[in-house]
């Protein structure tokens, strides 16, 4: 594999990971209800399922609602999920603006808002797990329990190889993946597909951007759930710091529990950040964090 092409499946999956798995079982999902929220200048594209108490959804780069369709179908066995294409993603065309978790993250609050959902539990992935963290930091009245899967809280936290791919990903590396099937998804529900090399630069530009946000994670109280594969493209010395920023890991739990924190830890075996969302470990370990309290 040449020094580019291994830049560009790194950079790749470092954001976005969505297999043709995934992509392949989104068809057969025909979701209870779709539209657009008018939210920050966005047409916001949005998919409800199920029903029971809220949990909005949110793919990694390049993603979009059909790429994390099987999560969402599995988690609307108990749940009311809320799907969402992010800016300049699936079905949400882009507008004269960067892409960032902190904006992304101000569109979900619109979003919740527009559907009258005062609270919900948010799990993201990726970058979408950036911006679910940055809605809790941002609007904690309005998230009930937060599930991060497979993202940093500072860009150091990726394997360095990892972030030498992200330094490279722009528009040549869009180009390079047109055979790919999340390209193909793309170009077939995007409102221009065009824009296809605009979205891979601006993600590139997001990749490049440094961060810090150990002092927002370290104030949340929320319950939090950590979700990581024992092969992620994120140092797993960087999954501990994440876990103790939250309260967790601090000592012993005691024979009967209550030295617990509110924050979950969970590394999934065999599993990269690059098919983490196609796990079936994925959704059987995250539902009864969801239904903690519940009862």
């Amino acid at each position: 594999m040449t020094t580019i092409s291994r830049s560009i499946t790194l950079a790749v999956g470092a954001l976005v990971a969505v297999s043709a798995v995934a992509t392949a079982q989104s068809a057969t999902l025909v979701p209870v209800k779709t539209g657009y929220a008018p939210v920050n200048g966005l047409n916001l594209y949005y998919e409800v399922q199920g029903s029971g108490t809220p949990v909005v959804l949110l793919h990694g780069g390049l993603g979009s609602t059909e790429t994390m369709s099987h999560v969402a179908s599995a988690l609307a066995a108990t749940h009311q999920v809320i799907a969402v294409d992010l800016q300049a993603h699936g079905r949400t065309a882009d507008i004269d603006r960067p892409l960032s978790c902190e904006a992304m993250s101000d569109d979900i609050a619109g979003l919740m808002k527009f559907l009258a959902i005062s609270k919900a539990d948010v799990m993201g992935y990726s970058l979408g797990a950036g911006t679910a963290l940055q809605l809790t930091i941002r609007h904690p009245a309005m998230v009930k329990k937060l599930v991060v899967v497979s993202t940093v809280f500072k860009r150091s936290g990726w394997y360095p190889e990892v972030l030498a791919a992200m330094d490279q990903f722009g528009p040549a590396t869009a180009e390079a993946m047109k055979p790919s099937p999340i390209y193909k998804t793309y170009a077939r529900i995007a409102p221009r597909p065009s824009d296809w090399p605009v979205l891979a630069g601006k993600l590139g530009e997001a990749m490049r951007k440094d961060f810090d946000w150990s002092k927002d994670v370290a104030a949340i109280t929320t319950p939090t759930m950590l979700v990581f594969g024992d092969a992620d493209a994120i140092r797993p010395a960087h999954i501990v710091e994440f876990f103790a920023l939250l309260g967790g890991g601090k000592k012993d739990a005691g024979w009967d529990g209550s030295g617990i924190s509110s924050a979950r830890l969970a590394i999934l075996p065999g599993v990269t950040h690059y098919n983490i969302v196609d796990s079936p470990a994925l959704v059987t370990t995250v539902l009864p964090f969801l239904a903690e309290g519940d009862r």
